[in-house]
């Protein structure tokens, strides 16, 4: 997923133009983009969609964000999505392992009352100081968790931490990546909420991928394709990668368990990152299936 395109959920009329679109995920919003007056409504125009959509293209994941689990609404919106065609609920703020699996139990029971057969998996956000500190226990928390995505304003504003200080960017970024790979998910960078600024938007992105991500969350279609671009593998990492997968079966032929390849050392998790490379660019339509 390097692409996740926000879309209000009081905004029907561009469910199907976002899904048409190049982002990879199509995240329909009932927390921030919605106001309390709005947010029955919202929830009820979105659990109609899902019912009466029942899917998405193969290749588009559909995802909806509720509201945090301390509103009055958290239920209700758990209810009304959790349906056939939903394939993950991003939860805003969780704040520790035994709220993740509530939360994981209040699904199952929906998935059960609304027949949905395959299971709604749930990426949590990570955007609070105790979050932060909790993050790999969070991840780890319950088997439907895919994922850890940052929400540095959320995070930042309220401690008055500048959200354009670099440095405190890639510490946060630096520590969910490693509290997300603990629990072997993938991690994924937040919103960069000046749309105007593109050039912005890319270089935080391209941080985020140096750092291991997966991908950003857009607010705007233009922001997709720099997402797309950013979390695109190079053709000079692939022609690498490709290199050092082909060395490693020579490599083994030879009982070698370190080897070079253009110059530089690799072992194991050289090679596991370079089958990583191969595999997201055959994924991506960028290499041969066979």
């Amino acid at each position: 997923m390097r692409s996740k395109l926000f879309v209000p959920g009081t905004r029907p009329e561009l469910f199907a133009k976002a899904l048409a679109g190049e982002a990879d995920a199509i995240s329909v919003d009932l927390e921030d983009a919605v106001t309390e007056a709005r947010k029955a409504e919202a929830r009820a125009t979105v659990g109609a969609w899902l019912q009466e959509h029942r899917g998405a293209p193969a290749s588009k994941l559909v995802i909806v964000r509720v509201n945090a689990m301390d509103t009055p609404h958290f239920e209700a919106d758990v209810d009304a999505v959790v349906r056939p065609g939903l394939h993950v609920m991003n939860l805003p703020k969780p704040e520790s392992v035994d709220a993740v699996r509530a939360a994981s139990a209040l699904v199952q029971q929906a998935e059960r009352r609304n027949g949905v057969t395959e299971p709604v998996r749930l990426l949590l956000n990570i955007e609070t100081p105790r979050a932060l500190r909790e993050a790999a226990a969070l991840a780890g928390a319950d088997a439907r968790v895919m994922g850890l995505q940052v929400g540095l304003g959320d995070l930042f504003e309220p401690l008055g931490i500048d959200r354009r200080e670099n440095a405190a960017v890639q510490q946060v970024l630096l520590a969910v990546r490693l509290a997300a790979g603990e629990a072997g998910l993938e991690a994924y960078d937040g919103a960069f909420a000046d749309v105007r600024d593109a050039d912005g938007y890319l270089a935080e992105a391209q941080l985020a991928r140096r750092l291991g991500f997966a991908g950003k969350t857009c607010i705007h279609p233009s922001q997709v394709a720099l997402a797309n671009q950013a979390f695109r593998p190079t053709d000079a990492e692939i022609a690498h990668a490709l290199r050092v997968t082909t060395a490693s079966a020579e490599a083994d032929a030879r009982g070698l368990g370190a080897y070079l390849v253009d110059g530089r050392m690799v072992d194991a998790p050289f090679l596991r990152r370079a089958q990583a490379i191969v595999e997201s660019a055959r994924r991506l339509g960028l290499l041969p299936s066979s």
